[in-house]
């Protein structure tokens, strides 16, 4: 039997127009970014499809667009299956990719989802505003190092390792000052590339402690549901089967890193052997490849497609 995992992207992945074709090609998708766009009481769609970019890259967008149109692949792909369609073992997002991960396994609703990622967005704008926040990514860097890279650049200021994508790819994320020092210490550890990200919030540091409270508060007046199938947590890759599990994920790794790299192994550890993206972009389809090379790693936005999907050739034996 084969084992399958839904993946979903997070914010950065986001392109003017994403979506657009699939939702006139699919009436499944067109209804996702309806309810979207009810649930915020604007037209969120026509910001995805139309722009402009820079509105659609501010993080309070950002986040509730990518959700929209990464639930409309999925169920463009649930409409075309019928019945017989897989089901996945593990459903896991990276970073905001958790809220959509959760409503693909039935824990969140897509309403309450949309209205979420868009307070999380703005909460991790304001705790931003007034703290000199950086982030950066620290290319080819052994990951024997990180430990001495993290206790030499804490000394300069918070800081933190926001995400370990794949071997030798971290982001970091912090307080100027320490992150300007971690770029220095990385590249005498022998780093090959240290690049500085165009983001004004430091995203999964403790920088994020006033926004990961506030929507601590909103969370709770959320009703969560058991996923299934079980989601994986960002920061330790634990397999999260109830509601209250998954509200708790949903507030830690604000603060917390992502760590996608022991996500892939676990869930590659546990039998899965083929990863699908469900989103825009191919942005974890290329990260599952480096790490689990010997896994089958798809991705269904295609923008040569009239309707912008590549439906992926999934048994229909898969099991949960």
């Amino acid at each position: 039997m084969t084992r399958i995992a839904f993946v979903f992207p997070g914010q950065g992945s986001q392109v003017v127009g994403m979506g657009q074709a699939l939702a006139a090609a699919s009436p499944a998708a067109a209804a996702v970014f309806a309810r979207a766009d009810d649930a915020l009481g604007e037209s969120l769609s026509e910001l995805a499809w139309t722009g402009p970019a820079d509105a659609l890259d501010r993080t309070e967008n950002a986040q509730p667009a990518l959700l929209a149109t990464s639930i409309a692949y999925l169920e463009a792909m649930r409409e075309r299956w019928g019945a017989d369609g897989p089901e996945p073992a593990f459903a896991a997002g990276h970073s905001m990719g958790q809220y959509s991960a959760l409503v693909a396994a039935g824990g969140l609703a897509l309403e309450d989802a949309v209205r979420l990622v868009r307070e999380r967005g703005r909460r991790m704008q304001a705790s931003g505003s007034g703290r000199d926040g950086m982030m950066a990514a620290i290319i080819g860097l052994d990951d024997a190092r990180l430990p001495e890279l993290v206790d030499e650049a804490s000394r300069a200021g918070v800081f933190g390792i926001a995400n370990r994508n794949a071997p030798g790819q971290v982001v970091v994320s912090g307080e100027r000052t320490a992150i300007e020092a971690a770029l220095d210490i990385a590249k005498g550890l022998g780093a090959r590339r240290v690049i500085v990200l165009p983001v004004s919030v430091a995203a999964h540091s403790p920088l994020m402690a006033e926004a990961a409270a506030g929507l601590r508060e909103v969370l709770e007046t959320v009703p969560f549901a058991d996923p299934v199938p079980p989601l994986l947590a960002n920061a330790d890759a634990r397999p999260l089967r109830t509601g209250d599990a998954c509200r708790d994920e949903l507030i830690e790794h604000l603060t917390a890193g992502v760590d996608w790299l022991a996500a892939v192994r676990a869930m590659e550890d546990a039998g899965v052997s083929t990863f699908v993206e469900i989103g825009p972009g191919r942005v974890l389809t290329g990260l599952v490849k480096r790490i689990a090379p010997d896994a089958v790693a798809l991705a269904v936005d295609d923008p040569t497609a009239p309707d912008g999907l590549a439906m992926p050739t999934l048994p229909t034996h898969a099991i949960s």
